[in-house]
């Protein structure tokens, strides 16, 4: 007879971990104890040797399809308790806290069944879950994960739930969210007269028949209030627009399932499987034919499946699909509060159909495409969030704050980095507030005291300034790293890489080194430091920031500078020669941007980077050609003018001209690529940067970067967008930070 103490690290909690090694250690005729702690699971075993370590070798591969095993630290030895049988402890509290938590789980086959079953206790009850399924991360307010320490708190076990919790046979064995229609949350739907209506079923049959007849209805799900009105008819979905303020940014769908899927878009077996996934995030799928205009007026629809009990009975079985957007009015956090819905939403939902468990954090759905056969993420949030990824060489505690658009930040704890869920766009108080309290929340949560601090090299961005206030007021380092420096060390961090690589890094904005505003550009070099290898002949912006929506100031410039006739403008001319408020850019949206109003695809953007997205909707597939360019100078330019000139004057349609603009940049990207392989050795190219959110490049790229012998790495967990930059601002900091 021997005593081994096990102490597991990694997702353990909230995902039948403990009810699992119940069972097992009980057919390895062992005894002892298991309890959550702040640092995972503590297992404490006694038997002979052999069955030990039998036990012990098989550990890893009978974790709970939901589990994530990052260490597992045996200690042999000890007195003998002569425990009998095998018991479930209290959590125990240490002073440090090392346990992950994990994501939101959309609802599992087995909780769908019961939910359909009318024979079940649960039938159509809407909060139904188990240890397989349901909220985690949305409800979390401290850990250990346990029941008190959750919004499900407040709502005591009936004697029914009590008993499948204390039932190791039971699914539902130590669920902390577990309950019923008897002991947990319920629904309630509130008219626009602030007529209120309670119970599950007469909540559900509101919305659903405000949802028939066409009206707007605010749906409180896991992490957050969605809008959602009927896909059929494109004057609700217009009436939405106008309400939201949301003039031709897409929308996404919630699909009853696959088959409705299928009607509207192309689902192939890997993004089936992504849809299906207990993340269920959005995935932006190809349509089917032209059309649709009226939900996204690109070629992808965002198409979601039903991810809690509440979506499946609000679809129910007569309902394909519906507009599911956020509730929020634009650049402002999803509302997620029952009483912030009722005033923020008045005006624009027709009823709502809230509950009366309380959201502790907003979290987004994520939304991503599916890209050699792994999503390709564009919003990383719930699903995803807040699980780390690993960094091998562990590090002190960091925090990187993001840049502006599309904000996130990055928390570091030896060898993992916390990437935070989807923030939105730092641009007024109440995304700024969401964000610092976020970053609070991750904080306190995983105990993480930062030593110090990364941000954008932007003096202006609010991320900047909120790093420097608390660098300032903590009396802690901080660095303000180059914005496409970040994106290709993020890229790098995704993919395990440490030695130097060459980065393609195209997005629309970012300071640069010397002060102008780069975005097109070809790096070399790692976490330590890069050499700006190339990039584009940078571009008047007319107006400044204004020239990213007015996308005919672009147009006007690319003509001029290739030498084509323009329409006069004196004003333009004026702050030309005069240089005034005409920054120089070489930022490759820029380029689209303008080459989008060229081709008469569209001159003003109602959302960031539409032009860029609606000109690669309007290719032509099957078309081949190329303009002529130059790549010249040092550091190497693409100049476009000559791109500019035979685009303009191309008889061919706008299709075929949209497809070979993009076929040209395809081909320069190569050979500049080409070019800094030679130059500097190096062989590996990394992809990053909000530009390669366009499939068109995405798809083509990597095959011609490989038939000229370089190898070619991409991300697959962290966007490619802003979003994904303070993983990367996180490595550059650990370069300069002391070690763990």
């Amino acid at each position: 007879m021997e005593h081994l103490s096990i102490n597991i690290h990694g997702i353990v909690q909230g995902v039948g971990f403990r009810p699992l090694m119940h069972r097992q250690v009980r057919e390895h005729g062992l005894c002892g104890t298991i309890r959550n702690s702040s640092s995972g699971v503590v297992l404490e075993l006694e038997g002979e040797r052999p069955a030990l370590e039998r036990f012990l070798d098989g550990l890893p591969q009978r974790a709970p399809k939901l589990a994530v095993i990052d260490r597992i630290e045996p200690r042999w030895g000890g007195a003998l308790e002569h425990y009998k049988g095998f018991t479930i402890l209290p959590s125990l509290v240490e002073s440090e806290r090392n346990t992950l938590v994990s994501p939101d789980f959309g609802l599992c086959d087995d909780c769908r069944r019961e939910l359909l079953d009318p024979k079940d206790r649960r039938y159509r009850y809407p909060f139904i879950n188990c240890t397989n399924c349901g909220p985690r991360f949305t409800i979390v307010r401290d850990l250990p994960y346990d029941r008190p320490l959750t919004s499900m708190g407040s709502f005591p076990m009936c004697p029914d739930c009590e008993r499948e919790y204390r039932d190791i046979e039971n699914r539902r064995y130590h669920a902390q969210p577990d309950c019923c229609p008897v002991c947990g949350p319920h629904l309630f739907f509130v008219n626009a007269a602030g007529e209120r209506t309670e119970g599950d079923e007469a909540a559900l049959k509101q919305a659903r028949e405000m949802l028939k007849a066409g009206k707007i209805v605010a749906v409180k799900g896991l992490g957050g209030v969605h809008l959602a009105c009927s896909c059929a008819d494109p004057r609700v979905t217009r009436r939405l627009r106008q309400r939201k303020q949301r003039d031709e940014k897409p929308f996404a769908v919630m699909c009853r399932d696959l088959a409705c899927a299928e009607k509207i878009c192309e689902v192939g077996e890997d993004e089936a499987r992504l849809l299906e996934s207990w993340r269920r995030p959005i995935v932006l799928l190809k349509k089917k034919a032209p059309g649709l205009t009226h939900i996204s007026e690109n070629g992808y629809v965002g198409v979601m499946l039903p991810y809690t009990p509440l979506h499946v009975l609000l679809l129910g079985d007569d309902i394909d699909m519906l507009v599911m957007t956020s509730a929020n009015l634009s650049d402002t956090p999803i509302v997620y509060k029952n009483d912030e819905a009722l005033e923020r939403l008045s005006g624009i939902a027709d009823g709502f159909l809230l509950h009366d468990r309380e959201i502790l954090k907003r979290c987004d759905d994520s939304l991503c495409f599916c890209l050699d056969g792994k999503e390709y993420p564009v919003r990383r949030s719930r699903g995803y969030a807040p699980y780390p990824i690993r960094v091998e060489g562990g590090r002190s505690s960091m925090l990187a704050c993001g840049a502006e658009q599309k904000a996130g930040f990055c928390l570091s704890k030896g060898d993992y980095v916390f990437p935070s869920q989807h923030i939105g766009d730092l641009k007024n108080f109440e995304t700024l507030e969401n964000y610092e309290q976020q970053i609070a929340h991750f904080e306190r949560l995983f105990d993480i005291r930062p030593a110090a601090f990364a941000c954008d090299l932007h003096p202006d961005y609010l991320s900047t300034a909120y790093a420097r206030e608390r660098a300032e007021r903590e009396g802690l380092p901080l660095l303000q790293v180059q914005h496409h420096h970040a994106h290709m060390v993020s890229c790098m961090a995704d993919n395990g890489l440490k030695d130097p690589v060459i980065g393609l890094v195209w997005d629309g904005t970012g300071l640069g080194a010397d002060g102008t505003i780069w975005g097109g550009e070809c790096l070399a070099g790692d976490a330590k430091g890069y050499e700006r290898i190339a990039s584009i002949r940078p571009i008047p912006l007319l107006g400044g920031d204004l020239a990213a929506k007015e996308l005919d100031r672009i147009a006007w410039v690319l003509r001029r500078e290739a030498g084509l006739e323009n329409p006069d403008n004196p004003v333009f001319e004026t702050m030309l020669a005069q240089g005034l408020n005409c920054p120089l850019s070489s930022g490759m949206g820029r380029l689209f941007d303008g080459a989008a109003a060229l081709l008469g695809i569209r001159t003003l953007a109602s959302y960031e980077g539409q032009g860029a997205v609606l000109l690669e909707a309007a290719a032509a597939e099957g078309e081949e050609g190329t303009y002529p360019f130059e790549l010249d100078g040092e550091p190497l330019r693409f100049d476009w003018r000559p791109m500019i000139r035979a685009m303009c004057e191309d008889p061919a349609d706008t299709a075929r001209k949209a497809a070979k603009f993009m076929n040209t940049l395809l081909r320069m990207a190569a050979e500049t690529a080409q070019f800094a392989s030679r130059k500097t050795g190096v062989t590996d190219v990394v992809l990053s940067g909000g530009s390669f959110q366009n499939m068109y490049l995405m798809r083509r790229l990597p095959g011609l970067l490989r038939a000229r012998g370089l190898n070619v790495y991409h991300h697959s967990r962290v966007s490619c967008n802003d979003e994904g930059i303070a993983l990367g601002q996180l490595m550059i900091l650990a370069q300069t930070a002391p070690p763990a």
